[in-house]
């Protein structure tokens, strides 16, 4: 009897379009998440404290990266339709808007970052000695801000014009930089001093200007769709312009307002205690050498529906959306699977002692039992609604049992009853199943899928 495949598994065409697209999203996350988790491994043998000092900082850091991703997210929505009508001079102001938005951002961070280090540190945790390292990392890393804002923008650009050789080249090539000057300047290594936490954001500062000298030399150079001239950068109207604010602005206020939320989960877990926060940073590091997986699927199959819709074929986007919802999910399990075994060898790099390695084993089992709804969810979230320009549902979506049911139970499991690190971390999990059902109800009513860029 002849086998036949199931629905889930019958368009192989699919699949390979999302393979070739995905997998250098997912290389460049990859590598990105190695150098993460070596930051904090040099960083580790510091101590507990240095560890919780970087990892707060960094947070800093992801609220700034996150605020970026919204305008560059909500950009990709144009970017992808623009491109699948071929409209060169659509990508090319688009990108220059995106610019201009992203810059000024920039100059905030940048800002707060040398003027006020110790009160951002100061606003997760009160251990003062967290907070004087901390300071010193996020004033050191500062002129990193700007160069990143540059990069973040190029990059999601050209994965959206199907560009992704440069994005991941620039990638390897500056965090490869990374993970060797964090060694020389975290431990001072033949003529290099010893800087400590200060060295590790040196290096992020170098490497940072690296990538973007490289994504910008090379996209002119070859004259790819992005690489606009100053007139053709500049040259958004104000049509173009109201219809960005009406679709990026939801997804600029999610990432902001989800950021936000994250950055108090670190709060929380701060505040419950050094070695919570110790044990959280420790599982987030690790378990992004996973997710880089699910981040990768859900941007790659972002470009080809924001593709199919912008080439008119809602059909195919709609069938594309129906089975990145199954098939990511279903490979999460597997994923699971090898994460949790993968946090046995936590001891083997990390300098702390048994009270955050006990939390740290609780933490991942929490976080693989969630690895389902949170693959679900990322794929809703960036694959469909985004590349649909469902942009309004989606912060609703993202938002909702964040700031109504997790958020409230973890403070409150923390502050007030003092239950263990495992359940506080179960409260901030929470969320995910819960947003699996609203996720699905919008699938499945159709009403996602928009053309942004009609009439434009």
């Amino acid at each position: 009897m002849r086998f036949t495949l199931p629905p889930l598994f019958n368009d192989r065409v699919f699949y390979k379009n999302l393979f070739i697209i995905s997998f250098p999203i997912m290389l460049q996350n990859l590598v990105n998440s190695l150098v993460n988790m070596l930051d904090t491994v040099m960083i580790g043998q510091l101590g507990t404290v240095e560890i919780a000092a970087v990892g707060l900082g960094n947070q800093v850091f992801f609220l700034y990266n996150l605020t970026l991703f919204g305008i560059c997210s909500g950009a990709s929505i144009f970017t992808a339709q623009f491109w699948g009508k071929r409209d060169l001079r659509g990508i090319r102001m688009n990108t220059g808007f995106c610019l201009i938005l992203s810059l000024s951002v920039a100059l905030i961070f940048t800002a707060a970052a040398l003027t006020v280090p110790g009160r951002l540190i100061g606003f997760y945790s009160e251990d003062p000695e967290v907070i004087k390292a901390g300071a010193v990392y996020l004033k050191t890393l500062a002129p990193a801000f700007i160069p990143f804002a540059i990069n973040i923008v190029m990059v999601l650009a050209l994965r959206s014009v199907e560009r992704l050789r440069l994005a991941v080249v620039s990638t390897v090539i500056a965090l490869s930089m990374n993970a060797v000057l964090n060694y020389l300047l975290i431990f001072g290594v033949g003529p290099f001093p010893a800087m400590g936490v200060a060295g590790a954001a040196a290096a992020t500062v170098i490497s940072r200007i690296t990538e973007m000298i490289i994504i910008l030399s090379v996209s002119y150079i070859k004259k790819y769709p992005v690489a606009g001239s100053l007139k053709e950068l500049l040259g958004f109207t104000p049509p173009f312009v109201g219809r960005f604010i009406k679709i990026a602005l939801p997804v600029i206020i999610n990432e902001i307002v989800w950021s936000t939320g994250i950055t108090l989960h670190n709060a929380i877990m701060a505040r419950t205690g050094t070695a919570a926060i110790a044990a959280f940073n420790i599982v987030g590091t690790v378990s992004q050498l996973t997710w880089v997986v699910f981040m990768g699927l859900g941007n790659g199959v972002g470009v080809m529906i924001g593709k199919k819709i912008g080439e008119g074929d809602e059909a195919a986007a709609r069938d594309y959306a129906s089975r990145i919802i199954r098939f990511a999910p279903l490979l999460s399990i597997g994923a699971a699977m090898i994460l949790l075994p993968l946090s046995r060898l936590t001891p083997l790099v990390f300098n702390v002692d048994k009270a955050v390695l006990a939390a740290v084993f609780s933490m991942f089992i929490v976080l693989c039992i969630s690895y389902p709804a949170r693959a679900f969810n990322m794929s809703m979230v960036i694959g469909i609604c985004r590349a649909g320009g469902d942009t309004v549902f989606c912060t609703i979506y993202d938002l909702l049992f964040m700031w109504t049911i997790s958020l409230p139970l973890a403070a409150a499991a923390s502050f007030i009853f003092h239950a263990p690190v495992w359940l506080v971390y179960l409260f901030i999990t929470m969320e995910e199943p819960l947003k699996v059902i609203l996720g699905f109800w919008r699938f499945r009513s159709g009403k996602w899928l928009h053309q942004v860029t009609k009439e434009l």
